[in-house]
């Protein structure tokens, strides 16, 4: 948290309000926050915002001064938030980076992260092209149905770890893919390669709509996350088995909602998404 859904909210709010403005300073309050670039700073410094966009959870700043254009990659990881100058944050200790801006409906920008999993890099672009090349598989919302059968089909993995392997395809993290998951009927252990094809086109469309209708609704505010206005997503309160373990499972199967502890908690209902083996013979 956050993921593709509240990243995304990110980027059409700052797309919309500093897009054209002026960077008339930079605050650095953690050195170790800027993991490439930081000898690059002073550039920043009177380039313009030209562009905003997102790539997986990571938000990427476009930036042109006198004809050369360079990046500020935002890592959002687990607890990373850009917010605007009059956003109330918490614990505003936790604010590691600034930008001054001029000139557009925002006076600044601010990078808020408490357990700093996520960094910032600046970039030129040979630099954005390493960073985007080595991070992130092809986007959930634009991968085609096929490519998207083939990558079930092709692996051994477990489901819920591959939706949520940034290189296999990225954006994906805990909260929505046991979202999807249940909403598909798959259990979050199910070999990807033993999933049959109607099975993963259904995944496919599903994955899409949960994505689409989380941005719609803001993204899903659990635990500190909200928009750089401030705002809260209201997804959550479509969640149908998130943190729900020991709750009636949705669909009325007389089932519970179980929780399982790997690396990351599942969520699911031992009636509804039951592992399928591969018939023999």
């Amino acid at each position: 948290m956050p993921e593709l859904p509240e990243a995304e909210v990110a980027v059409r709010q700052l797309r919309e309000r500093v897009v054209g403005a002026l960077v008339s300073d930079c605050w650095v309050g953690r050195e170790d926050i800027v993991r490439e670039g930081l000898s690059s700073l002073e550039w920043f410094r009177g380039a313009t915002i030209t562009g905003v966009e997102r790539r997986g959870k990571s938000v990427i700043l476009a930036f042109i001064r006198a004809a050369e254009v360079k990046f500020m990659t935002a890592e959002l990881g687990m607890t990373g938030l850009l917010l605007f100058r009059n956003t109330p944050t918490k614990h505003p200790q936790h604010t590691h980076f600034v930008l001054k801006l001029e000139g557009g409906a925002e006076s600044e920008i601010r990078y808020w992260n408490p357990r700093r999993f996520g960094r910032l890099s600046l970039l030129d672009q040979a630099g954005l092209d390493r960073y985007t090349s080595r991070r992130f598989g092809p986007d959930p919302l634009v991968i085609s149905q096929k490519q998207f059968v083939q990558l079930l089909l092709s692996t051994r993995s477990r489901l819920k770890p591959l939706l949520m392997h940034q290189q296999a395809i990225s954006g994906i993290g805990n909260i929505y893919a046991n979202e999807m998951l249940f909403r598909a009927r798959l259990h979050p252990d199910q070999i990807a390669n033993q999933v049959n094809q109607k099975a993963a086109i259904r995944l496919h469309e599903i994955m899409g709509d949960v994505l689409r209708e989380a941005i719609d609704l803001g993204g899903s505010s659990v635990r500190d996350y909200f928009a750089p206005d401030g705002t809260e997503g209201q997804y959550k309160r479509r969640h149908l088995v998130y943190a729900k373990s020991g709750e009636p499972c949705p669909n009325d199967c007389g089932a519970v909602i179980r929780r399982s502890i790997g690396e990351r908690s599942s969520f699911y209902c031992p009636r509804c998404q039951r592992i399928r083996r591969p018939q023999v013979g």
